[in-house]
């Protein structure tokens, strides 16, 4: 008895201290709790001492790559790992703010790596074992690893509206055999008119009930293709709705087949016995277009040309990813070239090339796109070796790349030495904001943190002209600010159009962390690596916010410090 007591208490001491960890053990589990808890103990340490090195070495990238390798290798239990990065990350919301942006992005990192492990053993299953709304959600999960999306989630969702579909058809028909059927069950409606009930129902709920609809007016969002912001937006792409339409259909016994229709995503259903390939065998369901129901010749009618038998083909659950996950590779190489679009554009190629590994087409991107952000210079090399084995072919790409990849490799061997401003140097002195500083632009209206300046633009004489930079008072020939503006953009703002916010508030970039250690209710606090790059600024900012603080304030004369105010809430863009 007094060993079980001994277990509980370590039990207990374990769990207060890191109350995320509870879903792992059961309390009368049998464990050496004194064991977990120091290797809980030393995984935090380790985890902590990482994130906390990686700012140092990783500041001037643009984007991070091989800097989260070294986490897998510590060979560490995963979910110590990930219990540390939440800890870090849900910890005060104002401070460690550089160690937070790094946690966050390991923690993208790691739970990509289990999410992929996830989908080789999908696509591993017999092709009748794969559901495609499975498919769906880990691509959402694995372009949003930070959300709360998991498949029994999605399916409560689904069940949901399954049950509304059922309200309906009681009313119409208390004995329709979809009534009867549990949740799993593989029941197949047969009959040709019951089915045609189940779909009429289905319609009625989903897009007159329920007001689902095709997003015509946003479609190259991404988040259409994401099977969790479909259900919260009810609006999607005609593939993303397909996948939902084809569950909820299959849940009432109706067994629909995805078509991989050249522009737009359809569904057939079969109106004669099971087994024909007749095209016109068939009605085609456009779930895009709230379930109209469409024939062969009509189909054509949708795109605006002829298309061969071949197109009316049903696809299987592999060649559904493809087609979502293609989606979404177009979407990142029509992106604007920032640090969003190519993150769309790595993660859509990830999945791309684990579902389909031997594309040359995309391996090539894949190779370039990490070639162009700088990263993984050694498994670039080993995607261009793969090229070359499928495809010789591609040898005069291949071994351009090869080139400047190894110079690249040679290059990161010799850093160079980062730049520093000092604001006493003599091309300076017109120089008048600093680092860390919260700014408002005078004519745009925006907030942003100032987090480095040049004391002329630096920008091409093709971005002044187009910026109109000619048309200011001082023109280019004054002080420019890299700013985060709270819309998530990054600007280079002219000197005369920025002032001091006269009541300083948080700035909601995802990048804030990056340059900046604290929110201190009056600006922000530059990290050691800002610092090293601007090193006069920390005083430079302090006086500046103690003036205008006493400017703004009346009879705060004798006050050191401001107050604290309410919270709200890499392209350089123009002024």
């Amino acid at each position: 008895m007094p060993q079980k007591c001994h277990c509980n208490n370590k039990f207990a001491a374990s769990i207060n201290r890191w109350p995320r960890l509870q879903r792992f053990y059961r309390q009368n589990e049998s464990c050496d709790w004194l064991r977990e808890y120091k290797t809980r103990h030393r995984v935090g340490i380790q985890i902590r001492r990482t994130v906390e090195s990686i700012s140092k070495r990783f500041f001037t990238e643009v984007v991070l790559g091989d800097s989260f390798a070294e986490i897998e290798s510590l060979g560490m239990p995963e979910h110590f790992c990930e219990d540390e990065l939440l800890f870090i990350l849900n910890s005060d919301k104002r401070k460690s703010l550089t160690l937070k942006y790094y946690a966050k992005k390991i923690l993208y990192f790691l739970r990509q790596q289990n999410i992929l492990k996830s989908l080789k053993s999908f696509l591993e299953q017999p092709a009748e074992h794969q559901s495609a709304l499975e498919g769906a959600v880990l691509v959402d999960q694995y372009c949003n690893p930070l959300a709360d999306v998991t498949l029994n989630s999605i399916s409560a969702q689904l069940d949901e509206i399954t049950e509304k579909v059922k309200k309906m058809l009681r009313i119409k028909n208390p004995s329709h055999p979809s009534l009867r059927i549990a949740q799993g069950d593989c029941f197949v409606v047969e009959d040709f008119e019951l089915q045609r009930q189940v779909v009429c129902a289905l319609n009625s709920v989903l897009y007159e009930q329920l007001q689902y609809k095709g997003n015509e007016f946003d479609y190259y969002n991404p988040l259409n293709s994401y099977i969790h912001q479909v259900l919260l937006r009810r609006t999607g792409i005609p593939i993303s709705l397909s996948v939902l339409y084809m569950t909820l259909a299959r849940n009432l016994g109706v067994r629909l087949e995805p078509v991989n229709f050249p522009n737009h995503f359809l569904l057939r259903w079969c109106q004669k016995p099971r087994g024909s390939e007749d095209i016109y065998d068939f009605v085609y369901i456009d779930a895009f277009g709230k379930g109209k129901q469409l024939t062969a010749k009509e189909c054509e009618y949708l795109i605006g040309h002829q298309v061969t038998a071949d197109y009316y083909s049903a696809i299987s659950t592999t060649e559904v990813l493809l087609r979502m996950v293609g989606n979404l590779l177009n979407i990142g190489k029509r992106g604007e070239g920032n640090e969003k679009s190519y993150q769309l554009l790595r993660d859509s190629l990830d999945l791309y090339l684990t579902i389909n590994p031997d594309n040359v087409q995309y391996l090539l991107l894949q190779a370039r796109l990490y070639f162009h952000l700088g990263i993984w210079p050694e498994k670039v090399l080993d995607i261009l070796q793969h090229i070359q084995a499928l495809d010789p072919s591609q040898h005069g790409a291949v071994g351009y790349l090869v080139q400047h990849t190894l110079e690249h490799i040679q290059h990161k061997k010799h850093p160079v030495t980062p730049e520093v401003k000092k604001r006493s140097a003599p091309e300076h002195l017109e120089v008048q904001y600093s680092v860390g500083l919260i700014m408002k632009h005078k004519r745009s209206g925006y907030n942003c943190v100032i987090y480095g300046w040049d004391p002329k633009c630096t920008m091409s004489q093709e971005w002044i002209t187009t910026m109109r930079v000619h048309q200011l008072s001082n023109g280019a020939n004054q002080p420019f600010y890299n700013v985060l503006v709270q819309d998530g953009t990054c600007r280079y703002a002219a000197q005369e159009n920025l002032e001091p916010h006269s009541a300083p508030l948080e700035i909601g970039h995802p990048e804030v962390g990056r340059y900046f250690s604290e929110f201190t209710d009056t600006h922000y606090a530059a990290n050691e690596e800002l610092q090293a790059r601007y090193p006069e600024d920390m005083n430079e900012t302090l006086g500046t916010v103690r003036e205008l603080y006493h400017r703004l304030t009346p009879g705060s004369e004798n006050q050191d410090q401001a107050p604290a105010t309410d919270q709200n809430n890499h392209q350089a863009m123009p002024m």
